[in-house]
């Protein structure tokens, strides 16, 4: 797909923070391509800890939750805590699990099977907590579009409390869409209009954890107890995707301080299991090790081994369930790889015929997998994208979107094909009937407002650097921006012109590209790409021909050149450091 690199500039904002701080010109310049302009929101972007954490009393309703829960914990009633079955859902209520435990309280838990109940309070579970002697439902992760199962919890007797961080349900009403609120007895959420907090962007597990620090003021219990479940809230705001500013920064940065020194039984089998012992754990490891095993057990079969292992307490019990996490994540793999392919094929059709929001029905993916499908297929494509599913009583599905299309908003105005839905701009959930499959994809696509030019993907290049430039400041650097993700992304670094001497073709396949790159003067430094084999055969072959990159294959030596956009890194072997690039993209 074509891509437009584009040269990010914000002088304005690089001279304000100039005037005041005294960091390098490429820390400034990051910052203020993060739309960070102001000192004092600098500094603590880059300094902040826990000391700089806003205090958890801001949160709307969370005095009145705290209090219900505070009586209930004196009085022994019996207090169920309602969670969900992904990464933010098992941290959040591994969260609340371990902060109730310490103050003695008499409670359970339950996470929604995926498939037999689906996201979100039900309300047939609803009735069995009833029956099983529960007082009071402390939900996390969801509750805010819990209307009628909030309404059925009250009728029956039970006090609720929601903890939450989705976005707040719209209804329409007189042609204009409100935000409307489930009447619980207490709702904590950031993005309630009528809340105070300075933050916004938390995730579920951190307004948990949240909830927990609340508690334990109001128990004079000292607050250090509960930084070590800022393991669990970082873990949960990195596989979240929540911006990686504000809070969410300290939270990960903290987070990832604990876990490579981890008391955690659970986290210290699975960091075992994955062979990460001797490494530095970063937020890469969250994204794409850590996270995905958590996430695996409520896609294939019931979130609560992710809980246990996380909650438990005997090393042999959580070796055995880090195992089977890590099973399960990799026969999620399996499924995915298989499903994506199923799923491109079907999705051709519809983007030759012009579709920009990408709707496809595909009955034999697994439910569980068919949010990862459908953010495979607009990363291809570029496209907002909804898979929908077979389901246990109608289809069901998964929506991933770009910048510029705010998914949930657009989903309110086609409700009336809808059963059910919730999320955010970026991402959502739906279920439907199968006969209003095609009456939504063709509304969806009727109210498109994208263009040509919203659909291009845009690279946005923080900085353009020679590689000869290189050195080990630049990279100290530019660690100081960490942890990276949504929000703070990886910094984007571009360079012309490089002339490349030589190409190694690694990897059992064959399918990672070493790039052996010559410098002005005569020095060589190593680029390497592990993702783009098929592109860059495709470049090659369009402008070289089919035999030259047969003979590149074979002999490896060539002379030409290319733009690429890269990061520096230290390769170390064998005692031996220097610096590479890793490269994210090329142009020849």
């Amino acid at each position: 797909m074509k891509e437009k690199w584009l040269i990010r500039e914000k002088r304005e904002d690089f001279k304000r923070l100039a005037s005041s701080l005294k960091e390098d010109s490429l820390i400034l310049r990051l910052l203020a391509n993060r739309k960070i302009s102001d000192p004092k929101a600098a500094s603590l972007f880059l300094y902040g800890d826990i000391n700089n954490f806003h205090d958890p009393f801001l949160l709307k309703d969370l005095n009145l939750g705290v209090e219900i829960i505070k009586n209930a914990i004196i009085n022994n009633k019996k207090i169920a805590i309602y969670g969900d079955y992904d990464c933010d859902g098992v941290c959040s209520t591994s969260i609340l699990y371990k902060g109730l435990k310490r103050l003695n309280a008499n409670f359970i838990y339950h996470i929604p099977n995926r498939e037999s109940e689906g996201y979100g309070m039900n309300k047939e579970r609803i009735k069995i907590l009833k029956d099983s002697g529960v007082d009071i439902i402390l939900t996390c992760d969801n509750g805010i579009s819990a209307f009628e199962e909030i309404e059925y919890a009250k009728e029956l007797g039970l006090t609720v409390v929601v903890t939450d961080h989705h976005d707040i349900p719209l209804k329409e009403v007189d042609g204009k869409l409100i935000k409307v609120m489930p009447k619980s007895d207490a709702l904590i959420n950031p993005k309630r209009e009528d809340c105070t907090y300075p933050f916004k962007d938390l995730c579920g597990a951190s307004v948990a954890y949240k909830f927990v620090v609340g508690l334990y003021k109001e128990f004079s219990i000292d607050l250090k107890e509960a930084e070590e479940l800022l393991q669990f809230a970082a873990i949960a705001t990195v596989c979240d995707v929540v911006n990686l500013i504000d809070e969410n920064r300290i939270i990960v940065k903290k987070g990832l301080e604990l876990i490579n020194n981890t008391n955690i039984i659970g986290l210290k089998e699975l960091i075992k299991v994955k062979n990460l012992e001797e490494k530095t754990i970063n937020e890469g490891h969250f994204g794409f090790s850590i996270g995905p095993c958590i996430n695996a057990t409520g896609r294939l079969e019931i979130a609560d081994y992710s809980v246990e292992l996380l909650i438990s307490e005997n090393k042999d019990e959580a070796l055995s369930l880090a195992r089977k996490l890590n099973e399960l994540n990799e026969k999620r793999q399996e499924l995915t790889s298989e499903s994506v392919e199923k799923v491109e094929a079907l999705v051709e059709s519809e983007v030759k015929s012009g579709d920009k929001i990408i709707v496809v029905y595909e009955k034999s993916i697994h439910e569980s997998i068919a949010g990862i499908v459908a953010g495979r297929i607009r990363e291809r494509y570029n496209l907002p994208t909804i898979v929908i599913t077979k389901g246990k009583d109608m289809p069901k599905g998964s929506g991933r979107s770009i910048e510029g299309y705010n998914m949930f908003e657009e989903l309110s105005k086609c409700k009336e094909y809808l059963e059910k839905f919730g999320g955010h701009p970026m991402a959502a959930g739906l279920s439907l009937k199968e006969e209003n499959i095609e009456k939504l994809r063709r509304k969806l696509n009727s109210n498109c407002k994208l263009t040509e030019d919203d659909i291009t993907p845009k690279v946005l290049i923080d900085a353009a650097i020679p590689l000869q430039n290189l050195n080990y400041k630049i990279i100290d650097d530019l660690n100081i921006m960490k942890p990276f993700g949504k929000g703070n992304s990886t910094p984007v670094i571009a360079c012309k012109d490089i002339l490349v001497k030589r190409v190694m073709f690694m990897g059992k396949e064959g399918k990672f590209l070493r790039f052996k790159i010559e410098l002005p003067g005569g020095k060589t430094i190593d680029g390497v790409n592990f993702n783009k084999y098929d592109f860059f055969k495709e470049s090659f072959e369009e402008k070289y021909g089919e035999e030259a990159f047969t003979k590149l294959l074979l002999e490896g030596y060539t002379n030409f050149k290319m733009d690429i956009i890269y990061y520096p890194e230290i390769n170390e072997f064998r005692g031996d450091k220097n610096i590479q690039v890793s490269i994210k993209n090329f142009r020849l």
